[in-house]
């Protein structure tokens, strides 16, 4: 079984859930002797897929501008990615979409799986199946968080409209999907990611304040903007960093705080208890291991990985109880109400002074882990391409 994998997500992210997604569906494939894949790419600046060279020979990867360590090397050391990925977008996004469009007019696969949503393909795809992943509906749910001109929802809607078979990474996006496309129920196959600490056995130097000791803060994860509820949940625990002297709060990930979110932090007194960390992948698992706490407050999220990430961390979960988290959380977090500030304020309250409670979701979490692995992801895949070609033998 060929299956061809396209350029966008390596295109657009250089780092992010979508494109670990299929690193490591990708990963797990190339074990597989039964599945021949590929990938339409020649240019990446992706660290997931920079960080497996195992799969290098499934993309056309002979740079005329960097090897790949230089790449990666020029990636962790540039002080402003943004200026990077711009730069590198523009001069790989032209090359990447020919590769993908030479590969699709190959027709040399069974199988195609886009990595996002551009409907570029259609016109090449001929008679070939292509099986859509569908990772959230926040386009559709907060259009007010997005430029007014955002192709996506229109994009998403005509790949789910001709998909051979959608995909969604959990029951929480399936519904969505219903409710905003009124798709057949049967069309969608529930497939859950898995922890992206998985296949990562390194464990680095600590990463946080030296002032700030272990399990005396609580941690935030990712970028803080919109839906992600940040500023809300900062109004809702200062009093917590107010009067208690030891507590504070470290945000990994998202970028430095932006102007607004330091005045907000000022006008509370609290910018001495609320820190920004730059920390990459290799990094981020300790500050997890010695964080008080986990606070994920997001208003929707169609997985949300980092639950999986603080659980295989040994660190308890403080969960929002909207869209996908209480599904992937299970019974192993404390949940609360994610526009409700006292709802908010008792759930950390109560984890932060209850150390049996701590004790108990750090067990309840290695065992909800046990529920999710890649190659189940992966199994669960190959079964999807393979009822597609059985229902179309001839293509």
């Amino acid at each position: 079984m060929k299956v061809l994998f396209d350029h966008q997500i390596f295109t657009q992210q250089n780092y992010g859930g979508i494109s670990l997604y299929f690193c490591e569906l990708m990963n797990q494939f190339s074990k597989d002797p039964s599945v021949n894949l590929s990938i339409a790419l020649k240019y990446t600046y992706n660290e997931n897929l920079l960080r497996m060279p195992q799969l290098n020979k499934y993309w056309s990867n002979k740079s005329d501008f960097f090897s790949n360590n230089q790449l990666l090397s020029i990636i962790k050391n540039m002080s402003n990615r943004n200026i990077l990925n711009f730069s590198l977008n523009n001069k790989f996004i032209h090359i990447n979409q020919h590769e993908s469009e030479r590969s699709l007019k190959h027709q040399n696969f069974d199988i195609f799986h886009p990595t996002y949503y551009n409907p570029y393909f259609l016109k090449y795809l001929q008679k070939k199946p292509f099986v859509l992943t569908v990772y959230d509906m926040i386009h559709n749910l907060f259009p007010l968080y997005f430029p007014s001109n955002d192709p996506i929802i229109e994009w998403k809607k005509k790949l789910i409209e001709n998909a051979s078979s959608i995909v969604a990474i959990s029951e929480c996006t399936k519904r969505d999907i219903i409710k905003f496309y009124h798709v057949d129920p049967d069309m969608i196959h529930v497939i859950y990611l898995a922890n992206t600490f998985e296949n990562e056995n390194a464990v680095s130097n600590e990463n946080r304040p030296t002032s700030i000791s272990k399990e005396t803060y609580l941690l935030y994860i990712g970028n803080r903007n919109g839906y992600k509820n940040f500023i809300f949940m900062i109004q809702s625990i200062a009093p917590l960093l107010q009067k208690n002297s030891e507590l504070h709060l470290c945000c990994a990930g998202g970028g430095v705080f932006t102007s607004h979110e330091n005045k907000v932090l000022k006008n509370l007194k609290i910018s001495h208890k609320v820190h920004y960390i730059k920390s990459d992948a290799s990094k981020i698992k300790n500050l997890y291991k010695d964080a008080c706490a986990f606070i994920f407050p997001s208003l929707y999220e169609g997985f949300g990985l980092p639950v999986l990430e603080a659980f295989s961390c040994g660190c308890p979960v403080l969960l929002s109880n909207k869209s996908s988290l209480k599904e992937i959380g299970g019974d192993a977090t404390v949940s609360f109400d994610p526009g409700n500030s006292t709802s908010l304020f008792d759930a950390v309250e109560r984890l932060l002074y209850d150390h049996k409670l701590r004790m108990q979701l750090i067990d309840k979490g290695y065992e909800r882990l046990k529920l999710f692995s890649w190659r189940k992801t992966t199994e669960q895949t190959k079964t999807i391409y393979e009822n597609i070609m059985n229902e179309n033998p001839h293509n």
